[in-house]
């Protein structure tokens, strides 16, 4: 065989052990736990808790005037039977994010909502880490403490109903943290093709059935939707433990599986991201904020998984075409085979997504796009720029694994 169709024939390797081995990532049937049901008279509801526990929802939120009133007024308006409280901390913003959150709260009313400002982060702590750490060291300092922690980033929405089944799912399934993969935007042209793929790739490093397994193959969560149980949040001294985390939702995941803590991750259908990504240049930023620090700014990680993203993503349609044209029927036909697996398990995440199918064939476009993202992210790195956001640059001693 000739190099291309080794190299074609090894893709496909790769692609059947994906399809069956990594945990079936490329399903989308890991969704809330349902809760128990009980026999209505010929009806099925859903069986409630016996004692609804009290809940702080904490929003640590740095220059988010754009987007809060998408998502405060849903936080505030949540049809909970509980008692819950909103509080807001406003990590040195500079657009009046605070006051609008007062403004909101006046006008739409609902769940009592506190805003505190804790002033620049202290050295070896991440902004957002300050922030939640001290919206969480007020909520627990209340009497009687809550029993949950529902942590949301201020880009988020919320249905009237997610504090509901957030919380109805951790009593039911015993559950110490529940965490939904918020239903990003996907408006924009750019967006259709880089959004779905963001959580495609996310999913196929952390899939999601390992993650929820009694037995757990690998431990991640989604940052913007934690629910966290008070009692785990203390016995894995979070978030004092990964406070120089700057991919703070893994982090915090492992240090509560560290804890002993029972741990949920699946997609949403309550919980939706308002931010707009509009341009490619956003999504670049975003994606590459943190590339490299998932990488654990490794040069070796680095160099491992652009070979794999080349073997993976781009190899098939290359060996694909180029086969066809030079005549090598095995190089071609092992790329198709192994393009036409690809395309398959990323359907159901755009259908998810409710974006349309011909956009699968292009996976291995984003794909490059992104693996040009994670190179610019290193090179970021080395010019000494880190991790920037929102006008915040983390060096090399901000780590991803938590504990560091």
């Amino acid at each position: 065989m000739t190099p291309l169709a080794w190299f074609a024939t090894g893709s496909l390797a790769v692609w059947a052990w994906l399809l069956l081995g990594q945990g079936f990532f490329w399903c989308t049937d890991q969704r809330l736990p349902a809760t128990p049901v009980r026999d209505g008279g010929g009806s099925r509801e859903a069986e409630a808790p016996e004692r609804w526990p009290r809940v702080a929802v904490v929003v640590p939120a740095r220059d988010e005037a754009a987007v809060l009133p998408l998502s405060l007024p849903s936080l505030l308006a949540q049809d909970y039977p509980g008692p819950a409280e909103v509080v807001l901390v406003d990590d040195g913003s500079t657009d009046g994010t605070g006051r609008l959150a007062a403004e909101l709260a006046g006008r739409h009313g609902g769940l009592p909502l506190t805003v505190v400002s804790p002033g620049d982060p202290e050295p070896g702590w991440t902004g957002k880490l300050w922030a939640l750490g001290h919206g969480m060291a007020l909520a627990r300092a209340r009497e009687p403490a809550p029993e949950f922690l529902l942590l949301t980033d201020a880009d988020i929405s919320h249905e009237p109903d997610s504090l509901r089944l957030l919380v109805s799912a951790a009593v039911a399934h015993d559950l110490d943290l529940v965490s939904q993969m918020a239903r990003l935007r996907v408006v924009s042209a750019w967006e259709r093709l880089v959004v779905p793929a963001f959580v495609y790739f996310f999913a196929q490093l952390y899939p999601f059935r390992w993650i929820n397994r009694p037995r757990p193959l690998a431990t991640a969560a989604a940052g913007g939707c934690v629910l966290l149980r008070t009692e785990t949040a203390v016995a894995a001294a979070v978030p004092a433990s990964i406070r120089r985390a700057v991919i703070d939702d893994v982090s915090l995941a492992r240090a509560v599986r560290r804890s002993g803590g029972r741990i949920w991750l699946g997609l949403a259908d309550h919980v939706d991201s308002v931010r707009p990504y509009p341009g490619l240049g956003e999504l670049w930023r975003m994606v590459s904020r943190s590339a490299y620090a998932q990488l654990r700014n490794n040069p070796l990680l680095l160099a491992g998984t652009v070979a794999g993203l080349v073997v993976v993503y781009l190899v098939p349609p290359v060996a694909l075409l180029a086969g066809a044209a030079s005549g090598d029927a095995v190089a071609a036909w092992a790329g198709g085979a192994a393009w036409a697996v690809m395309t398959g398990t990323y359907v159901p995440m755009l259908r998810y997504y409710r974006q349309p199918l011909r956009l699968a064939p292009l996976l291995p476009f984003t794909a490059l796009l992104y693996l040009l993202m994670t190179v610019d992210s290193a090179v970021q790195h080395y010019r000494g720029r880190g991790a920037a956001w929102k006008g915040r640059t983390y060096t090399a001693n901000y780590v991803s694994r938590s504990g560091e």
